[in-house]
């Protein structure tokens, strides 16, 4: 069928005018999503400063001001009173000892960690819900409790006290105590982190890995642990910071034995109920400086997997 030019330049005319409309109604629709999308997040300005202004009134209260008196209390004495109560062998002992739990602790935590992640999100078994369940368990039970379970089985009079006892080995009221309990109350932090992260990663790397001829341990380094590492370190980060600042389960198996088997949270209660509130203030600085250099080093890593995440999308679409 043939067409006159008349009729040509009629349809040419019409295909101009659709595909304008076409723009048209397309930039019409980002329009109103965006005019949504404004409508959605904005509010009336004494609505956004009354919950600015709530926010750092709750911030002040419950963290600026306390964290600004125990250094503020720490200092009153004078630097020398300061340096003073940090160095005093004591203080010294819970240090070590501290970070002797945390060495022991966390590296533990983090093999169990990435185990029970890879398990959990790259396995289908009978169970799996339940063993979930199971990590999640430290959260739900009070550090108080778990350390009278480990009272329980290994104090001397305990399920397994008689037999530690007869061989000269000792859980509780010492080392071995204090690093149980610590672990037990940290060990969701690394696998809780991991778990989604691996769960959303699938698994399809890892079998072209395998397929491709990589074993087992060259499938984990080289493509397994690099694509968790931000996540890795995260939970380890966190992990850390609870097993230093840990008090309940470890005030029950310490004995408080001074100099021996008292960490940093317990030598500072001892301190306060000594009423050498100097000491005490100046010993409780140092968890609060873990506490800032932890947000700070979450900060960090939280930017480094976003720049990572920005990254691999700006490859991608190039």
């Amino acid at each position: 069928m043939a067409f006159s030019g008349g009729q040509i330049d009629a349809l040419v005319m019409l295909d101009k005018k659709e595909d304008l409309m076409s723009v048209t109604i397309s930039q019409y629709t980002k329009y109103t999503d965006k005019v949504a999308s404004n409508r959605a997040i904005s509010e009336a300005a004494w609505v956004r400063y009354t919950l600015i202004g709530l926010t750092l009134l709750f911030l002040s209260l419950f963290l600026f001001i306390p964290l600004a008196a125990v250094f503020t209390e720490a200092l009153r004495k004078g630097a020398q009173t300061y340096f003073a109560a940090i160095v005093e062998p004591d203080a010294l002992s819970a240090i070590k000892l501290t970070l002797i739990v945390a060495g022991i602790a966390v590296p533990m935590n983090l093999v169990f960690g990435v185990a029970a992640a890879w398990a959990i999100a790259k396995f289908e078994f009978r169970g799996k819900s339940f063993l979930t369940t199971l990590i999640d368990l430290p959260f739900a039970v009070s550090p108080v409790v778990a350390g009278l379970i480990y009272v329980l089985m290994f104090g001397l009079q305990g399920w397994f006290g008689g037999w530690l006892s007869d061989h000269d080995f000792k859980i509780v009221f010492a080392i071995p105590g204090i690093v149980l309990a610590t672990t037990f109350v940290t060990f969701p932090f690394v696998a809780r982190e991991l778990i989604p992260l691996m769960q959303a990663q699938g698994k399809e790397e890892e079998e072209a890995a395998l397929v491709l001829g990589a074993s087992g341990w060259q499938m984990f380094w080289r493509v397994t642990l690099p694509n968790i590492k931000w996540g890795l370190l995260y939970g380890v980060i966190l992990c850390n910071a609870r097993a230093m600042g840990e008090f309940g389960a470890v005030s029950v198996v310490s004995g408080h034995i001074r100099g021996l088997t008292n960490t940093l949270p317990l030598h500072v209660e001892i301190l306060y109920n000594e009423y050498n509130y100097a000491a005490a203030f100046a010993v409780a600085s140092l968890l609060a400086l873990l506490a800032l250099l932890t947000l700070a080093l979450k900060s960090y890593v939280e930017w480094q997997a976003a720049k990572n995440a920005a990254d691999i999308e700006k490859e991608i679409k190039e």
